[in-house]
């Protein structure tokens, strides 16, 4: 069992570092958008949907970056739980 609680801190050590960039870029451009649509502002701010979708300039993503993103949070969530649930186990006995 042990082995199994250090591979799930592992994995999430790792992951959350290369996740948090693309995460926080999907945020803040979708926030950005919406900040943008609620004030009628959107003809100059359409390149936020772009990079929110995955098009970064020449690099588009587009097709394969949501589902990265989507994997990549759901790895973090099902570790982080799987981490807090364990946590829970050892302060109970």
């Amino acid at each position: 069992m042990r082995v199994n609680r250090l591979r799930v801190r592992q994995l999430h050590r790792w992951f959350a570092p290369v996740m948090a960039l693309p995460l926080l870029l999907t945020l803040l451009t979708g926030m950005g958008f919406q900040i943008a649509m609620s004030t009628g502002n959107t003809s100059g701010l359409l390149w936020l949907l772009e990079v929110h979708r995955g098009k970064f300039g020449a690099v588009d993503l587009t097709l394969v970056y949501p589902f990265l993103n989507g994997l990549g949070l759901l790895t973090l969530l099902v570790s982080g739980v799987l981490m807090w649930l364990q946590t829970g186990k050892r302060s109970r006995t």
